[in-house]
């Protein structure tokens, strides 16, 4: 229950909106875990999808996958 409620937190998602930029752009983090967000994220908006001309379920993967990628990387690297 914690985790969803953690998930609609709009300070949670502040946190991950600021942290992805900083995130892809460190140095300390290498090129491979960068690739990880970026190419599922960009082949789910390029290829066609479910619901066509709808970027709702887009969004919604993208700020999953940003969710995910956030918190593997500050627990993977914590100094970055």
């Amino acid at each position: 229950m914690k985790r969803w409620s953690k998930l609609w937190s709009l300070r949670h998602w502040s946190h991950i909106f600021k942290r992805v930029p900083r995130l892809l752009q460190s140095p300390q983090i290498p090129l491979l875990d960068k690739l990880l967000l970026t190419v599922p994220a960009l082949l789910y908006w390029v290829l066609p999808d479910f619901l066509p001309f709808i970027p709702v379920d887009d969004i919604a993967v993208t700020m999953l996958l940003m969710n995910w990628f956030v918190a593997r990387t500050e627990r993977k690297y914590p100094s970055a």
